[in-house]
């Protein structure tokens, strides 16, 4: 079997996927990524943990976001493929790693999908409190996977627009927050008394700071989807740079200046961390504002939030089995397109996934759904440091093989490589520690074992099928290897 060029510019073989996404659709894909509920409800759980002393831990994930979009963004420029930091992984590290880090991003997005799905249900409740769960759930699920269904330029287009309406709802937010910080208007100024008062500015003291990673660090999560929509960018050695760096920008902006407001505005021993719209920080701003019905107009705003994760997730995990089977490690179906250009099949055997995610956490709430979302935390982090770890590999083969230098390089190689290998298990071996989120490594590291085992049972039929049939091609003969255990 012959092996790839591992700097070939296209790395996956047979018909690929349509370039249709500009800079600007991949920046706010991102960003859709990246912001789901969990900045506008989900914040108080790291405010809690680290006081006022939260800023920090968001300027250190910011930190550690810097470095990622850094080793990111020079292999996706060097390589724009759908199967995108898994490939890279199969290439440069091995083909265990290639398999492991596919396999498990897509099941932490299938359960990422699960809940934004059951969030959107929550959310719609407070408005038809008579209507199922069930109902919104379907609702969604089917519409959200029609708009992936048509093409890679619809989904880019609602996905844009689905993410403006987030931007925009952060972007007043922090504008009226400070304003009523500053007391502009009639109302009196709160001043920066809550970020001193209760405790100090280290309330709960270093240690708070770095535990509150754990919830910080899981915010930057879903950046890492522009080196998938590099496979169906129409410029990617410009487009993906320049999105990453909008992209990191704006999302370090947005969570600062958001988590200023809010320990500004609300004391944080005030802040409970809760599904409760009526409690959430953004409705409290747009309250002292004066703003009408500000409850309803987050509650619109954190469905949408919801609905466009959701969405950029199921883009992520169709592209995931897409780039496995055509890797040979699905079946070959699942790496078919569509009329259109989209991987159908990846993606309805995705929704699929969802559908399990979904009934898992329906049925069981309180044991076996927290274990899914054990294995979506761990899927993400692991993701990240297999991108660090695949860094390290790729610059000195690149270089070996006298390629050109490419337009985007990481600063510091291979030192700040090492400080994101270093920061990202720092904080998986945190989740320990962490209330509630030792289910991190206990789901994560048997998920891993399970793949492994997988993966041995894969390989050892797919060496088998090559060598049958370099045996029959030696003989001048062919015969098909699909039934060959």
């Amino acid at each position: 079997m012959k092996t790839p060029d591992p700097v070939a510019p296209g790395v996956e073989q047979g018909e690929q996927l349509s370039r249709q996404l500009s800079a600007g659709q991949l920046g706010m894909i991102a960003i859709g990524g990246a912001i789901g509920t969990g900045l506008f409800l989900g914040s108080a759980l790291a405010v809690r943990t680290a006081g006022p002393g939260v800023i920090v831990s968001y300027l250190i994930g910011a930190a550690i976001a810097l470095l990622f979009m850094g080793a990111l963004s020079e292999l996706a420029v060097a390589h724009p493929t759908a199967g995108s930091f898994g490939v890279y992984a199969e290439l440069y590290v091995s083909p265990w790693a290639g398999f492991v880090v596919r396999y498990t991003y897509w099941a932490a997005q299938c359960i990422a999908i699960g809940g934004e799905a059951t969030a959107i249900a929550i959310y719609c409740r407070w408005w038809f409190p008579t209507v199922p769960s069930w109902v919104w759930i379907l609702g969604f699920s089917i519409g959200l996977v029609y708009i992936n269904a048509r093409s890679v330029g619809s989904f880019g287009s609602f996905e844009y627009w689905f993410s403006m309406a987030k931007v925009i709802a952060i972007v007043l937010f922090i504008v009226l927050g400070f304003c009523v910080i500053a007391g502009a208007g009639s109302a009196p100024a709160i001043g920066f008394t809550n970020f001193t008062a209760h405790g100090g500015f280290l309330a709960t003291g270093w240690r708070g700071v770095w535990l509150a990673m754990v919830f910080v660090i899981f915010s930057f999560i879903g950046t890492e989807v522009i080196a998938v929509t590099a496979g169906e960018a129409k410029d990617p050695s410009a487009a993906v740079p320049r999105a990453m760096r909008w992209m990191v920008g704006r999302l370090i902006l947005f969570y600062l200046g958001a988590i200023t407001v809010l320990i500004g505005i609300v004391p944080w021993t005030a802040v409970q961390p809760g599904a409760d719209i009526t409690a959430s920080p953004f409705v409290r701003v747009f309250r002292l504002i004066g703003i009408p019905a500000a409850a309803h107009v987050v509650n619109l705003v954190v469905i949408t939030a919801a609905a466009s994760s959701m969405n950029c997730n199921l883009y992520l995990t169709s592209r995931m089995l897409f780039s496995l089977a055509r890797g040979g490690y699905a079946p070959a179906i699942l790496g078919k397109l569509s009329r259109r250009g989209a991987p159908l099949a990846a993606l309805l055997a995705s929704a699929a996934g969802l559908g399990v995610a979904l009934a898992v956490s329906l049925s069981f709430p309180e044991s076996a759904y927290v274990y899914l979302f054990g294995i979506s935390l761990f899927g993400g982090l692991f993701a990240w440091l297999m991108i660090f770890i695949t860094h390290l590999y790729f610059r000195p083969r690149w270089e070996s093989l006298g390629r050109p230098p490419l337009p985007v390089r990481m600063i510091g190689y291979p030192y700040t490589s090492w400080l994101g290998i270093l920061a990202v298990v720092a904080i998986m071996t945190t989740t320990w520690w962490v209330e509630g989120m030792r289910v991190t490594l206990e789901a994560g590291l048997p998920w891993l074992a399970l793949l492994t085992i997988a993966y041995l049972i894969v390989a050892r039929r797919r060496t088998r099928v090559a060598a049958a049939a370099a045996l029959i091609g030696a003989a001048g003969q062919t015969i098909p290897t699909d039934g060959i255990a």
